[in-house]
């Protein structure tokens, strides 16, 4: 043992973990966190475990303690668990011993054990066993300049299908060059330290050069690798395959097509020598520091050097000489160094200088007192710049790189320099004095390192204020940097951008799709299903199919105009193209790009239920397919990749080299099996739906007999189209609390998001359970009004809970979604704010389960949940509830019931229908159309344009039905109306809707020709009629209005707007009787026709306009003049997929009757 300031209260003889009836056992004088007990273990060890015991017969023991590990006695490293955990458990009584098996081997040969906790009612006791085995090495030393070692790898035993390089080197330096391999042709590969990092880089030699002058970066990996600590390095290839590891970390590199056979014909390490030169190249720095075990292919290169083997040239030492260089860790605001200044060398000024590396933008360098209490002088980092006072020095220091800083006060001239200048200099020149008289005090706010301190030019000898014979300190690492790159490898997923300071990092996730601490939950859905189901219309949308997966999200069009909301990928030719074949070649080849990547395009045709693709050829005396026995003169390619050769057409099935018309028995020549074979001179087409999953989408087209004389031809792909979610609707019913879904564990040990749609009518049950040994995770219905998510990655259990004011067991869909990172545990529960709990910054941080994945229940069969669960995915990964619910007693596939929660979709009168999968909004009672009853149907109208729409009549009705008794005529009078209808137009006078009835009875909706809106009414026919005049000043600006009648007996409201949202009610309105002459006005007004535009026509329960345009078969209307279909009744104008082209309708009269009351005999809109 090696005692530094620590020494035995009892002999040493019962140091070992054993139990004696003596008192013995290691404990310092004094119990503070300034101890610590070093071990010399002779020689470089491969360390496995450790074992703590407390000082025999005593009470002291510790309870927690750090371990440092070094190869010189200097320069040590804390070893941490996961490369997070510092700490280690230790004792709980005197007699136990605790053994921790290291996960990684620690190599060194001096162990340092640093108390952090003892028995509160004892003092620090210890005693200590390590465990491991010798460890042997080959070492070389590197020294830049000369010093570097060149292999010539002639062909022999060490040539494998795979080559291998691997090595561990340290170095103190933050650059050079480690190691190049050269194979033929001036091809060469390069691993380089640049600024802490490894680069693994692409070298070409061009022109008889001997390397490229821009060397083409494949990866980088690893961080503060100059930290004089050993890296493991392994460099691994196999045609264009390679694998680079930096200690733990791999990463994956596609090579250039060339290398598919290429072999390293010459290794060089610490310099770049080329084959063909005698001289290392100039251009790239050497390195500085020691390489060992280098292997190639397992041969060991290091002994052949030491052999003076001759394919071996080179000049280095075998040993790794090491420089001493003592740092200071300031681990927390805290942290603090007090030096006496000096005042006899420069009674005139002072001179400090130091180099420093953190992560922090911002902490206060060094402080000291003016003299005569004339104030204070302050070095500080702000905004990773070095000021003084107000003036500033560097950039960007903040970058986890040692900077130096010299500071200089003579003559009344204060400087300051960075990195000798090349990061800048500054100059103030004060009106007082400066010197040290007083302390020179390294303050509390800087957290990072700093080494190479020097007060007059004089180094600070750091292991005297370590003993405690220099100056002060409080809660500093001496003789170690223990900064951490937090940033490398990046815990920031999808891009997101790693920044950190010395305790957190943090990601930047703008511009991903993604969100979260880590970046790992997209924030676009996964279909445009759940567009839809968001209350989305037809537009262009982000989707994401994978969630948080690999998979990027994708631009798509959704096309929500049909009851079938469609996904549309385009590619780069959608049109009818006509072939334009060239001279000289006998076919005529086209490929299709689409508008995604591939692994999105696959995935997005995989969950769809269902796609198509349009696939057209037009003809004339050009044929397609041939006969079923013959050659194909025409095929296309599809499927994944570059797509497989298919022989069949749009309309018909995979490998049946038939066309549409070929399987309907209805092709122009029944001789053949396409329209096109007949080689006709007349035009002709084969067309049809290609909707068979496996072979789409289209990748190409080789169209072949396209070169005869008189041959033409056009084709056309459409874009590819999928509908349906396979996903959004899957479900399962758990009907028993002691039911319940398995699947195969799930693995999420750094980031796990789940989320899923649950409904119930109980108060409580458990979502989703899997265990571990002891981490498990957990998501429960906690009660009718909370979700619980829970959670224990080895640091204790912890509980995120969100809490809602409504129900929870409401029986409608309310969505959780859950995520566990590294940095925090985070739970939503619907549109609720997001609840959050930080995770520990130094603590466990993988998840490790074992059991199986409970879904629905527990292992135990206590606390099921009963209800619904549906779209349940863990980490972008969608399990098939239906599936396994088939075979599983308790559970139902499927969960029906959406309209209770999705019901308020549909807009406008709409009714919301059940459907096995989803629901559906019936408009037919609407005015509206679309998925949710929001599109507006809307038609221009022109002077002669007028629809009619005729009601049955009373006879009718009675004669579909019994006899009716007399008093039901005398009911046959509307009590009441509810008339809706937008319009724009610029006429006045105007009449807009006129209704009558077999008892010469009408209602009029018309303009005056003083621009205002007039309602006119005749209820009996035997009085005069009356007028309804709104207030609104203007309805004839072009500008859109909506005009609302409510008739209830003899009480009547109308409701204009805009441009003001007014109710007319009786009493805000004129009535007054008319003349003998108004039918013959009316008559006159309609004469003039209408210009402009009618929109949502509502007229009780029916939509005559509605009925007008998009069933004008099947409904009683007839149209006069030319009626166009229009978006004049939108505010925005209507995506061109979403536009329905009606085509003209003039003329049109429906022949079925349609059931009303009977009183009224039509409704005329227009003239």
């Amino acid at each position: 043992f090696l005692l530094t300031r620590t020494y035995f209260i009892s002999s040493n003889l019962h140091g070992h973990l054993i139990h004696h009836l003596s008192t013995n056992g290691w404990s310092p004088l004094i119990s503070d966190k300034y101890q610590w007990l070093e071990v010399d273990l002779g020689e470089r060890t491969k360390i496995t475990a450790v074992a703590t015991q407390g000082r025999y017969g005593s009470s002291d023991w510790l309870t927690s303690y750090l371990l440092m590990f070094s190869d010189t006695g200097h320069n040590w490293k804390q070893y941490r668990q996961e490369d997070s955990i510092g700490s280690f458990p230790g004792n709980s009584n005197a007699d136990s011993v605790v053994q921790y098996k290291l996960q990684q081997p620690a190599i060194a040969r001096f162990l340092r054990l640093i108390p952090l906790d003892w028995n509160p009612s004892g003092r620090i006791g210890l005693r200590l066993e390590t465990y491991g085995c010798p460890y042997t090495s080959d070492v070389v030393s590197l020294n830049g300049g000369s010093s570097s070692l060149v292999y010539r790898l002639s062909p022999g035993p060490w040539r494998t299908s795979k080559e291998v390089v691997s090595l561990k080197f340290k170095t103190l330096r933050n650059s050079g060059i480690l190691l190049h391999a050269e194979g033929q042709q001036g091809v060469s590969l390069s691993l380089e330290l640049e600024r802490g990092k490894l680069q693994l880089l692409l070298r070409q030699a061009q022109n008889g050069s001997t390397t490229s002058p821009e060397p083409l970066r494949l990866a980088s990996l690893g961080s503060l690798l100059d930290d004089q600590h050993w890296h493991h390095v392994v460099l691994e290839q196999k045609n264009a395959h390679l694998n680079l590891t930096v200690d733990k970390n791999t990463e994956r590199v596609q090579l250039p097509a060339e290398f598919s056979r290429w072999a390293i014909e010459q290794l060089s390490l610490g310099a770049i020598h080329s084959l063909r030169s005698q001289k290392p190249d100039t251009s790239s720095k050497d390195l500085h520091g020691c390489i060992e075990n280098l292997l190639y292919n397992g041969f060991n290169l290091i002994e052949l050097a030491k052999n003076s083997d001759h394919q071996v040239t080179g000049n280095v030492t075998f040993s790794c000489a090491e420089p001493v260089s003592v740092a200071l860790t300031f681990t927390g605001p805290q942290s603090f160094l007090q030096l006496p200044g000096t005042t006899a060398s420069s009674p005139g000024g002072v001179s400090v200088g130091f180099q420093f590396r953190t992560w922090n933008k911002g902490g206060l360098l060094f402080t000291f007192s003016l003299p005569q209490q004339e104030g204070m002088v302050w070095l500080y980092l702000s905004d990773a710049r070095l000021r003084l006072m107000i003036h500033i020095s560097g950039a960007a220091l903040n970058d986890g790189q040692w900077h130096s800083v010299d500071f200089t006060a003579r003559r009344g001239r204060l400087t300051i320099s960075v990195d000798k200048g090349e990061g800048g200099i500054a100059h103030a020149a004060p009106s007082f004095p400066v010197t040290t008289e007083s302390q020179l005090n390294l303050f509390e706010t800087f957290q990072g390192c700093m080494r190479l301190l020097t007060v007059e030019n004089q180094p600070v000898d750091l292991i005297k204020v370590q003993q405690r014979l220099l100056g002060n300190y409080s809660q500093l690492q001496i003789d170690m940097c223990g900064i951490i790159d937090r940033c490398s490898p990046s815990h920031c997923e999808h891009g997101g951008r790693c920044s950190q300071s010395w305790t957190v990092f943090h990601c930047n996730c703008s511009d991903t799709g993604y969100s979260g601490a880590t970046c790992h939950s997209s924030v676009y859905e996964q279909s445009c299903e759940a567009y839809k189901h968001n209350g989305n219309t037809s537009g262009h949308f982000y989707i994401d199919v994978d969630g948080s997966g690999p998979i990027k999200p994708q631009l798509v069009y959704c096309n929500m105009t049909e009851e079938t909301t469609w996904m549309v990928l385009l590619h780069n030719n959608t049109e009818l193209t006509r072939v334009r074949p060239s001279p000289a070649v006998s076919q005529h080849s086209v490929h299709f790009d689409y508008s995604t990547q591939e692994e999105q395009l696959l995935a997005a045709i995989s969950q769809s239920e269902h796609c198509e693709q349009e696939l057209s050829y037009h003809c004339r005396k050009s044929r397609l397919l041939n006969t079923l026995e013959g050659s194909p003169f025409s095929w296309w390619l599809g499927g994944p990749g570059q797509g497989r050769v298919q022989t069949y057409w749009g309309g018909a099935h995979p490998g049946s080299q038939q066309c549409a018309c070929g399987l309907q028995g209805d092709c122009v020549d029944l001789q053949h099996y396409c329209n096109c074979d007949a080689d006709r001179l007349e035009w002709t087409e084969d067309s049809g739906l290609l909707t068979h999953k496996d072979t789409l989408p289209v990748r190409s087209l080789v169209l072949g007999d396209i070169q005869r004389p008189g041959s033409e031809a056009a084709y056309r792909v459409g874009p590819l189209r999928c509908h349906g979610d396979k996903n959004f609707w899957n479900a399962a019913f758990f009907d028993k609390e002691t039911s319940y879904l398995h699947f195969p564990t799930f693995h999420g040990e750094l980031s796990a998001d789940i989320s899923f749609l649950f409904k119930t009518t109980g108060s409580s049950g458990v979502f989703l359970e899997n265990l571990g040994i002891k981490d498990f995770i957990r998501i429960e219905l906690s009660s009718s009004t909370q979700v619980v998510f829970s959670f224990d990655v080895g640091n204790g259990p912890l509980e995120v809970r969100v809490e809602s004011s409504v129900p929870l067991n409401d029986n409608r869909w309310h969505r959780v979604r859950a995520e566990r990172n590294v940095k925090e545990a985070s739970l939503r529960l619907d549109e609720l704010p997001v609840a959050t709990q930080e995770a520990p910054t130094d603590g466990h941080f993988h998840l490790q389960l074992n059991s199986q994945l409970f879904i629905g229940g527990t292992a135990s069969r206590q606390k099921g949940f009963r209800g619904c669960i549906r779209s349940l995915q863990l980490n972008g990964v969608t399990l098939d509830l239906e599936e396994r619910a088939k075979i599983t007693p308790g559970v139902q596939p499927g969960c029906p019931g959406h309209c209770s929660s999705y019901g308020s979709l549909c807009q406008n009168h709409g009714r919301c229908v059940e459907r096995a999968s989803g629901f559906q909004c019936d408009c037919s009672l609407s005015a509206y159309a679309g998925v949710f009853c929001q599109t507006e149907v809307s038609a221009s109208f022109k002077p002669g344009t007028s629809v009619s729409y005729t009601f049955k009549e009373p006879y009718e009705l009675s004669r579909n039905r019994s006899a009716l008794p007399s008093s039901i005529y005398s009911e046959m009078t509307l009590r009441a109306e509810n008339i809706s209808l937008s319009f724009r137009t610029n006429q006045s006078p105007a009449l807009l809707l006129y209704v009558s009835s077999y008892y010469r009875e009408y209602l009029a909706v018309l303009i005056s020709k003083h621009d205002k809106l007039e309602v006119r009414y005749k209820l009996d026919s035997s009085r005069d009629a009356e007028v309804l005049r709104s207030s609104v000043r203007n309805v004839a600006n072009g500008q859109l209005h909506t005009v609302t009648i409510k008739r209830l007996t003899d009480s009547v409201s109308v409701q204009v707007k805009p441009p003001h949202q007014q109710v007319c009610k009786l009493s805000d309105i004129f009535l007054f009787p008319e003349s003998d002459d108004l039918d013959p006005d009316l008559a006159k007004l309609a004469s003039l026709g209408f210009t402009g535009c009618l929109s949502v026509v509502h007229f009780n329960t029916i939509s005559p306009l509605k009925a007008a345009l998009r069933h004008s078969d099947t409904s009683p209307v007839i149209i006069t003049g030319p009626l166009v279909q229009s978006n004049c009744g939108s505010a925005a104008s209507t995506n061109p997929y979403a536009a329905e082209n009606t085509p003209h309708l003039s003329g049109k009269k429906g022949g079925a009757s349609f059931a009303s009351s009977g009183i009224c005999k039509e409704a005329v809109y227009g003239n």
